[in-house]
């Protein structure tokens, strides 16, 4: 069985001012404040949704 990658993504800017679809990916993300941190399967849907909000998080491969 294949070894799948995993991302965290941490929620480094406000959802303040942000459209709606973006907060509600967050959100779909699993994150809620300016901080927090979710890890995630690398999987083609879960990288869309990132790159939806890539300017309010920082991702990284573990």
């Amino acid at each position: 069985m294949a070894q799948t990658k995993r991302i965290r993504v941490t929620l480094t800017k406000s959802l303040i001012g942000s459209l709606p679809a973006q907060r509600k990916t967050a959100k779909g993300l699993g994150l809620g404040k300016i901080g927090s941190s979710v890890e995630h399967d690398a999987s083609p849907s879960v990288l869309g949704m990132v790159r939806v909000v890539s300017h309010l998080v920082k991702v990284e491969e573990i």
